[in-house]
């Protein structure tokens, strides 16, 4: 979806760039979260609170890169910031948007780290099993993508969906937009309802 929301802004003249989480290849914490999330760091991924503060520490390695992209183009797109945190973290922990752990994830990343507020968040909206077929299909079509022990958890999917359902509905640092992720994603309605007042 990034892809095709950016070329659309650009087709409007927009100046764009973005940013996806974790930064594989770019960050060690984002790295210690791939070898966490495949069992190479012992039972890291066990810990809820730790592997969240590896990635908001990711994230907060950005943070700089992604003030001055604010300040330098009109759109600046996160992939996977910091509501991924607290809906799959809550999720893992079974509590919901209201829960303890969504107002942790706020604690350390923004008031703490520092990190930017979005001005908005867009939440693709996909059901769990067509994610799940989806993910089970680019294993298969590319070794490189196994699925990690989150993918692979079909209870967890289906509670993190909730939990981004209720950041969602209580607008969870800011105004959200639901995109329905079932097929393909008509860009130009997309633009006109995130920029008409």
């Amino acid at each position: 979806m990034a892809n095709g929301l950016i070329a659309a802004l650009e087709a409007e003249g927009r100046t764009v760039t973005s940013h996806a989480f974790p930064r594989y290849g770019l960050s060690v914490h984002a790295d210690l979260v791939r070898d966490a999330l495949y069992g190479n760091i012992g039972d890291l991924s066990d810990s809820v609170y730790g592997m969240a503060v590896l990635y908001a520490l990711d994230r907060r390695g950005a943070a700089d890169e992604i003030r001055r992209d604010l300040a330098e183009h009109d759109v600046v797109l996160l992939d996977r910031y910091v509501a991924s945190s607290a809906a799959y973290s809550a999720a893992r922990l079974h509590q919901d948007e209201h829960g303890e752990f969504v107002r942790w994830v706020r604690e350390l990343e923004i008031e703490r780290f520092g990190l930017p507020v979005p001005d908005l968040h867009l939440l693709l909206r996909v059901p769990v099993e067509v994610a799940a077929e989806r993910a089970a299909r680019r294993e298969q079509d590319d070794v490189s993508r196994a699925r990690d022990i989150y993918e692979s958890d079909g209870g967890l999917q289906a509670r993190c969906a909730a939990v981004y359902d209720g950041l969602a509905n209580v607008g969870w640092l800011a105004p959200w937009q639901l995109v329905d992720g079932r097929s393909n994603v008509n860009f130009s309605s997309l633009l006109e309802r995130l920029f008409t007042p």
